[in-house]
């Protein structure tokens, strides 16, 4: 029988990655998430030009349900199918009236509490975000010119369509004397050009925490790194060393000078999970009961050994990709983008907050199995790393081949 202390952290360490893992689960169902992408100007006095991107298919099947239109859903889905930009482009212009009272019901913008009114500005485009089809709207708002200050409310792709669930629309507006960003959802419908940086601090603050923890592919690599590392000083420097990865892709994703395409991101950020997790299996199966130990020889600063060093070196690489998974998330693609730069700065420090969290809970319990229960130890952080390992090898293999 395990001493009580041992089986109390070994209980303490697989309640605490169910927890992690179960509060996670939504990300599994990426496919019923959606983001929506709104650009605001004001060109002239008394009109808001709003550049829209919203998701192809999505929008297709949101528009015809609600306006009954049949056609628009066959053509619509058969250009998607077809995968044709030119022809779901076509597809939308042909029944842009249904898809622009879809849009304008559920997006506005009122000037001094009076209703600005939309007008569509050209045909429709397509343009591929995150690997799927986007198509770009752009509508002229025309409101009251006196106006000092406009609010913005979004509520497309609702949850009570049963389509997608968590939709969030990431607005970037440069209007009214001033210039900023924010997140809007379903407990956030609107904003006012006028708000407060503490207020625009907290979206994104809070947004970056929520897209942590909905992001289980990240959390496993966190939990690979965690379960990976054989001392307190290890496991800050792995987080740090993955911290400072991927705010510099952050900065160079928003200056505009790292482009990098979502076929190549996903799938490396998925073998990123399972590298880092097999590693811990390696050694484990080469020192077995020493996995642990450190090395006598080789040891430079920082008291780490060679191993820790290598680990760092791959851990970084591996940060500067997840860097552009992150950096997705609020659609920064465009050169000298200083306004979104700063949202996502702030939306780094709500990563970075969670991700904290839950080094400090997981580590100290893993710390004190191994310490009372060596043996225990190394089955528990060999349990988890290959359960990681799998789930990385899996998502490489659907994110490679498309299955």
């Amino acid at each position: 029988m395990f001493p009580a202390a041992g089986r109390r952290a070994c209980a303490a360490v697989a309640v605490i990655v169910a927890a992690v893992l179960l509060g996670a689960v939504p990300a599994l169902a990426h496919g019923f998430s959606s983001t929506v992408y709104a650009d605001l100007t004001a060109p002239e006095g008394g009109h808001v030009r709003t550049e829209l991107q919203l998701e192809y298919d999505l929008l297709v099947v949101s528009a015809a349900d609600y306006e009954k239109d049949d056609p628009l859903f066959r053509a619509g889905t058969a250009a998607f199918d077809n995968g044709d930009a030119k022809e779901q482009a076509a597809a939308l212009d042909g029944h842009a009236d249904s898809v622009v009272a879809y849009v304008t019901r559920r997006f506005g913008v009122t000037a001094g509490g009076r209703e600005c009114i939309p007008v569509r500005d050209g045909d429709f485009a397509i343009e591929r975000r995150e690997g799927v089809p986007y198509a770009l709207l752009v509508l002229d708002y025309r409101c009251p010119s006196s106006a000092e200050a406009h609010e913005v409310r979004s509520g497309l792709f609702p949850d009570s369509e049963g389509y997608v669930r968590d939709t969030k629309t990431i607005v970037a507006y440069d209007f009214d004397l001033t210039s900023g960003s924010t997140a809007l959802d379903a407990e956030h419908r609107s904003f006012s050009t006028q708000q407060s940086g503490a207020e625009r601090f907290w979206t994104f603050f809070r947004l970056g925490a929520e897209h942590l923890l909905a992001g289980l592919d990240h959390i496993l690599f966190l939990l690979a790194l965690i379960v990976g590392s054989r001392r307190l000083r290890e496991i800050v420097l792995a987080a740090t060393t993955f911290t400072l990865a991927h705010s510099v892709t952050f900065v160079l994703a928003a200056l505009g000078l790292v482009q990098v395409p979502e076929w190549f991101v996903e799938p490396v950020i998925a073998l990123s999970i399972a590298v880092v997790a097999g590693w811990h299996l390696w050694r484990l199966w080469r020192r077995r009961s020493h996995a642990t130990d450190l090395e006598t020889f080789g040891r430079g600063h920082l008291s780490l050994d060679r191993a820790g060093w290598t680990r760092l070196a791959v851990v970084f690489c591996f940060g500067l990709i997840h860097g552009l998974g992150f950096a997705s998330a609020l659609g920064i693609d465009r050169a000298w983008s200083w306004t979104l730069l700063w949202s996502l700065l702030v939306f780094n420090v709500g990563i970075e907050t969670v991700q904290l969290a839950i080094v400090a809970t997981v580590f100290p319990a893993l710390a004190l199995l191994r310490r009372r229960r060596p043996d225990l130890g190394s089955w528990t952080t060999g349990a988890v790393a290959a359960g990681v390992s799998v789930m990385g090898l899996v998502w490489f293999v659907q994110r490679t081949f498309g299955v």
